[in-house]
C-alpha cells in the first residue's frame, strides 16, 4: 500500500510541479512588465495597470480560480476551456500567472524605486543610455534587493498550487484526496505534506546560496 500511495501521489507532485514551473517562467516577465507600467508617466497606461494589481492582490487566488474557469461559459455561453484536464490545466495556469505577476510586479517596483537617483544621475554624467543604465547599474542591485521577498512569494507559490484543485486539475492533493473516498484511509493525505516540506527546503537552500552569492553588493 506504501509504495501505491507513493507512486500515486508522485505522479500527482508532477502535475504540481508543472503548474508551478510554468507560472514562474511566465509570470516573472510579465510581472516586470506590469511594473514598467505601473511606474509610467501617462496616467492612461498607469491607472489600469495599478488598478487591475490592486484587484488582483485584494482577492482570494480561489475566487480568481473559479471566475477564470467558469466565467466564460456564465457571461458569455462559450466554456473556452473545455472539460478536458488539458483545459483545467490551462484554466489554472492563466489564473495562476495572472495573480503571481500582480504579486511579483510590486516586488520588481520597490526593487527599482529603492535605487537611490544618485546612480541614475551617475550613468547619465558617464555618456550611458537609460537602456544601459538599468541593464548594468540597477538590475543586478534590484535582484539583490528583491531576492528575500521574491523566495517567499515563490515558496507561497508551491503551496497555493494545492487550489487548482478546485476545479478539478489533478495535483499531488487530490491524489491524496482521492484514497479517502477509494480506500478509507487519511494518511496519504498528511503523506503529502512530506513532498511539500522536501520541495520547500530546497527552494529554501537555492536562495540562500542565491543571496549569499550576491552578497557582494553589500
Amino acid at each position: 500500500m506504501f509504495v501505491t500511495v507513493t507512486l500515486s501521489l508522485l505522479e500527482g507532485f508532477l502535475g504540481t510541479i508543472k503548474l508551478f514551473a510554468l507560472t514562474l517562467l511566465l509570470s516573472l516577465p510579465l510581472g516586470l512588465i506590469l511594473s514598467f507600467g505601473s511606474m509610467e508617466k501617462l496616467g492612461v497606461i498607469r491607472y489600469p495597470i495599478r488598478f487591475l494589481i490592486w484587484v488582483i492582490r485584494g482577492t482570494p487566488l480561489m475566487l480568481q480560480l473559479l471566475v477564470i474557469y467558469y466565467g466564460p461559459g456564465i457571461f458569455f455561453g462559450v466554456n473556452i476551456w473545455g472539460g478536458s484536464p488539458n483545459g483545467r490545466f490551462t484554466a489554472a495556469l492563466v489564473a495562476f500567472v495572472i495573480n503571481y505577476s500582480c504579486y511579483f510586479s510590486e516586488i520588481f517596483r520597490g526593487g527599482i524605486q529603492s535605487i537611490p537617483v544618485g546612480q541614475y544621475e551617475a550613468g547619465q554624467v558617464l555618456g550611458m543610455t537609460k537602456r544601459q543604465i538599468f541593464f548594468k547599474v540597477v538590475l543586478l542591485q534590484v535582484i539583490k534587493r528583491i531576492v528575500p521577498p521574491m523566495s517567499n512569494e515563490i515558496i507561497t507559490l508551491v503551496k497555493d498550487t494545492s487550489l487548482a484543485r478546485v476545479i478539478a486539475v489533478y495535483e499531488i492533493i487530490w491524489n491524496g484526496q482521492a484514497f479517502i473516498k477509494s480506500s478509507g484511509i487519511i494518511w496519504p493525505l498528511f503523506y503529502t505534506g512530506a513532498f511539500y516540506l522536501i520541495f520547500s527546503g530546497l527552494l529554501t537552500l537555492l536562495f540562500g546560496y542565491i543571496e549569499k552569492k550576491l552578497s557582494y553588493f553589500r
